[in-house]
C-alpha cells in the first residue's frame, strides 16, 4: 500500500552511483533549459519572472516522490500558464498582489482536486476531452499566446483577452514600435527558428552526435538570452526604451498558505477544474508514451495524485499551477533519465540559479523571452491536423474548429467547454440513430453480413437485424420505430431476430422498448442472437426472458436455424462466394 502511494519506495533501494551520475548529468541538461522558460511562463500567465523558478522547485521535488513516470519533467507549460493568466485577470489586475494570490490559489485548488481524483480513481473524467477537442483547443492558445508574446517581442503596448483583441490592439498600435526591441525580438525570433529547424543539421555535418546535437539545439534559447543580455547591458539600450526583466529577488521562496479566501477559491474552481484536466491530459499523453518505448509502467490514477502534490508544492512556494511539459520530459527521455529524482537534481539546479544567478537577468531583455515563447508555442499549432480530421471523421472535426474559433474569440474557457459539449453533443447525436444492418448467409458459410455490402442469402418471412450500437436511452426509440416500420412495410415476416455482437449495453430505458418491441409485434416472434454474458447477466434479473416470444441464441446461425433449418443448411453446403474486402 505504501508503494502504491509512495513510488520513491519501488526505485530508491535500488538506486546505485551509476544511476546518480546519469540522472544528474540529465539534470544538468534540463534545468539549462528550464530556466528560460521557467522565466517565460510565468510572462504568459501574467508573473514576475521569478515566479517561474519558484514553480519549477518543489513541484519537481513531490513530483519525485508520488510520480510513477521516469521521465516525466513536471512545471510550468504554455496552456496552463495562459490559462492561469486568463482566470486570475477576471479577479485582479496584473502586478497587484491580489492577482499573485489568485494564481497561488488556483494552483492550491487544482492540486486539491487533483489528489482528490486521484484517490477516488476518476482518472476516467479526462477522456470526455477528445483527441480532436484537445488537439484544437492547444492550437488555439498557441495561436493566442503567440499574439500575446508579439507585442513585447517587438517593443508595442498591446493587451486583450481574446486572440483576435490581441491581433485588433497590434494592428492599432504598429507605430508605436521600438525600434531597439524590435531589432532583438525579431533576431531572437530568427535565431531561435534556426536553431530549431537548421542547427541540429548543421552539428551533424560536424561529426556531432545525434543525442548531443538534438541537446544543443534545444538549449539555444539560453544562448539568445545570454547574447541579448550582453547587448542590452553593453550598449545600455534599457535606456532607449528596451524593457528588461530587471531585479529578480535572490533566494529562496518562503514556504506559506496561498490566500485562504472561500469567497475567492468558489470562483475559481471551474478554472481550477479545467487546469487540471487539461494539465492530467497533457501530462498523462506524455508519461505513458515515453514509458512505452522503455516498457516501463505508469499508473494513471497515481499520476493524478503526483501532479495535484506537484500543484499543492507550487502553492505553497509562491508557484501557479504546473503539470508535465512535452518538451523537457523528451529532453529527459532522450538525456538518459533513469529516476524522477533527476526532476529532484534539476530542482536543486534551479534552487542554485534561484540564489547565485538572478543578478545576471536584471539586463534581459524581454522581447527575448517572449520571442522564445513564440517559437515555442508555434510548434503546438499543426494546421494539418485540421485536415488529417476533416478527411477521417466530420464530427470531430466540427468539435476540433468550434473549439479553436471560440477559443480565439471568446477565451481559452468557453473555448475548452464549448469544444467538450459540443463533442459530447455529437457522440449523443450519433449513437441515437445506431447503424442498423439487415443481414444475411454469406453462401458456403455460417457467417452472417450486411446485405448490402456482400452476397447474402435472406427469406421474406425472417427480418435478421444486427445493431452496431450499445442500446441505451437516446436510441432506445430508434430501434423500436425501425423495427415497427419494418415489420409494417413487409407483411411477409413472421420472425425478427435482433443480433446483438457490438451491444455491450442495455440500460432500463433500452429494456423497456426490447419489452414494447416483444409485445407489439403481435404473432410475429422476436429473437436476440450472440448477446454477451454480462448482458445476459442483467436480462436474468429481468422478466424479459420470461416474455420473450423467441429464444436467445449463442449463434445467429443457431437463431435462423431454429427457424429454418434447411435454408441455412443449404446456404452452409453452397459454393462459396469469392467477396470483396469489407
Amino acid at each position: 500500500m505504501l508503494k502504491r502511494y509512495f513510488p520513491i519506495l519501488e526505485w530508491a533501494p535500488k538506486y546505485s552511483s551509476r544511476t546518480f551520475v546519469n540522472d544528474l548529468t540529465v539534470a544538468a541538461i534540463v534545468t539549462i533549459m528550464l530556466i528560460p522558460q521557467s522565466l517565460a511562463y510565468a510572462l504568459v500567465a501574467g508573473l514576475p519572472p521569478e515566479i517561474g523558478l519558484y514553480a519549477s522547485m518543489a513541484p519537481l521535488v513531490l513530483y519525485a516522490v508520488f510520480g510513477t513516470s521516469r521521465a516525466l519533467a513536471v512545471g510550468p507549460v504554455a496552456v496552463a500558464s495562459l490559462m492561469t493568466a486568463a482566470a486570475a485577470e477576471t479577479l485582479a489586475s496584473q502586478g497587484t498582489p491580489e492577482y499573485l494570490g489568485a494564481a497561488v490559489a488556483l494552483a492550491m485548488v487544482s492540486g486539491l482536486m487533483l489528489i482528490a481524483m486521484g484517490l477516488l480513481r476518476l482518472g476516467f473524467l479526462a477522456n470526455f476531452l477528445s483527441h480532436p477537442v484537445i488537439s484544437g483547443f492547444i492550437m488555439a492558445s498557441g495561436l493566442q499566446i503567440a499574439a500575446g508574446q508579439l507585442a513585447p517581442a517587438l517593443g508595442i503596448h498591446a493587451k486583450g483577452e481574446t486572440f483576435f483583441e490581441l491581433v485588433i490592439a497590434l494592428g492599432r498600435n504598429a507605430r508605436s514600435i521600438n525600434i531597439y526591441t524590435a531589432a532583438i525580438g525579431i533576431a531572437s525570433l530568427i535565431f531561435l527558428f534556426w536553431v530549431r529547424s537548421k542547427l541540429k543539421p548543421l552539428a551533424r555535418r560536424f561529426g556531432i552526435s545525434e543525442k548531443a546535437a538534438d541537446l544543443l539545439a534545444k538549449v539555444g534559447p539560453v544562448a539568445a538570452i545570454a547574447a541579448t543580455t550582453a547587448i542590452v547591458w553593453g550598449f545600455g539600450l534599457s535606456s532607449r526604451g528596451v524593457s528588461i526583466v530587471g531585479t529578480v529577488p535572490k533566494g529562496l521562496p518562503k514556504l506559506a498558505l496561498p490566500p485562504l479566501d472561500l469567497h475567492l477559491w468558489t470562483k475559481i474552481l471551474v478554472p481550477a477544474l479545467l487546469i487540471s484536466i487539461v494539465g492530467y491530459v497533457e501530462s498523462i499523453s506524455v508519461a505513458l508514451t515515453l514509458a512505452a518505448k522503455k516498457r516501463q509502467r505508469v499508473d494513471p490514477d497515481q499520476e493524478l495524485i503526483a501532479l495535484g502534490a506537484a500543484n499543492i508544492g507550487a502553492a505553497v512556494s509562491g508557484g501557479f499551477p504546473v503539470t508535465g511539459g512535452f518538451a523537457r520530459s523528451v529532453v529527459n527521455y532522450e538525456a538518459g533519465a533513469e529516476t524522477p529524482a533527476a526532476g529532484a537534481f534539476t530542482a536543486a539546479g534551479i534552487a542554485l540559479a534561484t540564489m547565485f544567478l538572478t543578478p545576471l537577468l536584471y539586463f534581459l531583455p524581454n522581447a527575448t523571452l517572449a520571442a522564445t515563447i513564440v517559437v515555442a508555442v508555434l510548434s503546438l499549432v499543426d494546421p494539418k491536423a485540421l485536415k488529417r480530421v476533416f478527411v477521417y471523421s466530420k464530427a470531430d472535426f466540427a468539435a476540433m474548429v468550434t473549439t479553436i474559433l471560440a477559443t480565439l474569440a471568446e477565451g481559452v474557457e468557453i473555448g475548452l467547454i464549448a469544444g467538450v459539449a459540443l463533442a459530447v453533443f455529437l457522440h449523443l447525436y450519433s449513437t441515437s440513430k445506431p447503424h442498423v444492418a439487415v443481414v444475411g448467409q454469406i453462401p458456403g458459410t455460417a457467417t452472417f453480413r450486411n446485405i448490402k455490402r456482400h452476397t447474402a442469402v435472406t427469406t421474406p418471412e425472417i427480418l435478421s437485424l444486427r445493431v452496431d450500437e450499445s442500446l441505451y436511452f437516446p436510441n432506445a426509440r430508434f430501434l423500436e420505430d425501425l423495427i415497427n416500420g419494418s415489420v409494417a412495410a413487409n407483411p411477409e415476416i413472421r420472425h425478427v431476430i435482433l443480433e446483438c455482437p457490438a451491444v455491450n449495453t442495455i440500460d432500463a430505458s433500452a429494456l423497456e422498448s426490447l419489452e414494447a418491441i416483444n409485445t407489439r409485434l403481435g404473432g410475429i416472434t422476436f429473437h436476440l442472437s450472440e448477446v454477451k454474458g454480462p448482458i445476459m447477466d442483467r436480462l436474468k434479473r429481468s422478466h424479459f426472458l420470461n416474455e420473450l416470444t423467441g429464444g436467445v441464441h449463442l449463434r445467429h446461425y443457431d437463431a435462423v436455424a431454429s427457424i429454418n433449418s434447411d435454408l441455412v443448411v443449404r446456404t452452409l453446403n453452397a459454393e462459396r462466394v469469392e467477396e470483396p474486402v469489407a
